[in-house]
């Protein structure tokens, strides 16, 4: 008799070792840390957002403020230059000529500081700023709702996981799994988010 428990025992080590892998005893806790992980990285790209849009919103404000300053300046002083007219007869006022003559140095002045700028700073566009602000929002966006819907796909095949047999088994007797949520939309999220400038 003792060896018939002996050998039952042996018998029995193999096929409990074969039932429990059945149960799906690790690929309950791989699923598990690969939803939290694709979670992280739906963390990460909010981060990057609530990090990067803020940085070029405020990029973009800084560039077409240069612009507005530079082109406004440039404009006055046309419209200063524009606005004293010489006439023939006027060449014999001193005054004249030299409020004339102040007007375009005015003019000349802002748009060598207009081209300065722009031979400085050739990338300082405010309207390909703006495009560029345009495509990382729209980029950031996109990547957000990948790692959304990664980490949702991740969800349903950990929820897969652990109702279906034989996992199911494993994952309730031994590690108390319980269903994960999907993310779902906030109320209001609808709506687009609102860029001020």
């Amino acid at each position: 008799m003792t060896m018939d428990r002996r050998f039952s025992a042996a018998l029995l080590a193999p096929v409990a070792a074969i039932a429990v892998s059945g149960c799906g005893i690790n690929s309950v806790p791989t699923a598990q840390e690969e939803t939290k992980a694709k979670w992280a990285d739906v963390q990460a790209q909010y981060q990057r957002r609530a990090d990067l849009i803020p940085n070029l919103v405020n990029t973009v404000k800084g560039y077409a403020a240069q612009e507005k300053s530079v082109l406004t300046e440039v404009t006055d002083a046309r419209a200063r230059a524009t606005s004293i007219q010489l006439s023939g007869a006027d060449l014999q006022d001193p005054a004249k000529v030299k409020a004339f003559a102040d007007a375009q140095a005015q003019l000349s002045g802002s748009l060598g500081r207009l081209l300065a700028v722009s031979e400085n700073y050739p990338e300082l566009k405010s309207s390909a700023q703006f495009l560029a602000l345009q495509s990382q929002i729209e980029g950031t966006e996109n990547r957000i709702a990948i790692a959304r819907r990664d980490y949702n796909e991740s969800v349903r095949a950990y929820n897969v996981l652990i109702r279906t047999f034989p996992t199911a088994i494993g994952a309730k007797v031994f590690h108390g799994a319980q269903p994960m949520q999907p993310f779902e939309a906030s109320a209001g999220s609808e709506k687009a988010p609102e860029v001020k400038f």
